[in-house]
């Protein structure tokens, strides 16, 4: 079987024919995973440093901290991936061309922190007990590492064109991809399509009715590891910053509700934690400028 799947052309894989979402059933294991991790989901999208990324309220070095962080959750992830690549329980979902973030993440931190990158990063607490996790499921119950790589890999093709919008637009980087390779998947086409593929894969691996219900637990333990790491992270950042006048810099484009760290509730009645930018930014809107120049020259009159 993982033979069969290296030789097929990628671009091939992205458009099986027996890919449909309405043939999934109860017990397929991406729909106990969807059904099972649903409360997981709820509580990671109420994460504060995610909900002031897409916000655009982060800060170059909160920026530079956050791509750290991926770089030693994928490291270790596709480290156990290519150690399983051909065990049953994951052969199906072995997609380097595709999915793997590694390579793309170091590119990213040579461009923030310079050459000597791996001498300036260091993996916090809480992100070491994560990878100690991903690294013991991949040695010692490899059965279990797709519950790791379906919650880091579906959650980031959810909502990846969504915060590689508001990174650009935010920190100003290039839109050529500097500084943000981690949010380009250039090996997918179609990234409904391949989530699709990647479903009907996870459906078909080796698994029996026990240890679906073990990998739907561990995907749970994944969500916990991955709301630890954010929220050692947010304490740790540097004080937050409002950027680009404090407006949001998300264009509603992109699903972010799907992604299961980077969705956030964009909660009606927030403020901005910068009130002189929030004031500008106001300022800035021409029926309000009209209405300053109308008060102007009245006042101008009277003193007159």
């Amino acid at each position: 079987m993982p033979q069969e799947i290296l030789e097929t052309e990628p671009e091939a894989l992205l458009y099986e024919k027996s890919i449909q979402d309405e043939d999934v059933r109860p017990m397929d294991l991406s729909e106990l995973l969807r059904e099972g991790t649903k409360e997981s989901h709820d509580q990671a999208q109420n994460n504060t440093f995610i909900q002031d990324f897409l916000n655009g309220h982060i800060k170059w070095e909160d920026f530079k901290l956050f791509t750290t962080v991926l770089y030693f959750t994928y490291s270790a992830l596709e480290e156990e991936i290519e150690r399983n690549k051909e065990h049953p329980a994951f052969a199906p979902l072995y997609f380097p061309l595709e999915l793997h973030r590694t390579d793309a993440l170091v590119k990213d931190l040579k461009y923030l922190y310079g050459e000597d990158w791996k001498d300036k990063i260091q993996c916090s607490q809480a992100m070491k007990r994560y990878a100690e996790r991903i690294h013991h499921v991949g040695q010692q119950e490899p059965e279990l590492l797709v519950a790791h790589a379906y919650t880091r890999y579906m959650g980031d093709l959810s909502g990846v064109q969504v915060l590689k919008k508001v990174a650009q637009r935010t920190l100003h980087l290039s839109s050529t991809g500097e500084g943000s390779q981690f949010y380009y998947f250039d090996n997918i086409s179609s990234i409904q399509q391949f989530k699709q593929l990647y479903r009907a894969r996870m459906n078909i691996l080796d698994v029996d009715n026990s240890t679906k219900a073990q990998i739907v637990e561990e995907s749970k333990k994944a969500y916990q590891f991955n709301m630890q790491v954010f929220d050692e992270f947010y304490k740790i950042g540097s004080k937050k910053e409002v950027q680009n006048g404090g407006l949001p810099v998300h264009d509603g484009k992109g699903d972010i509700r799907k992604n299961p760290y980077y969705a956030a509730k964009q909660g009606a009645g927030e403020t901005s934690g910068c009130s002189f930018h929030v004031a500008m930014a106001v300022c800035r809107h021409p029926t309000v400028q009209f209405l300053i120049a109308a008060a102007a020259g009245v006042l101008f009159w009277y003193l007159m």
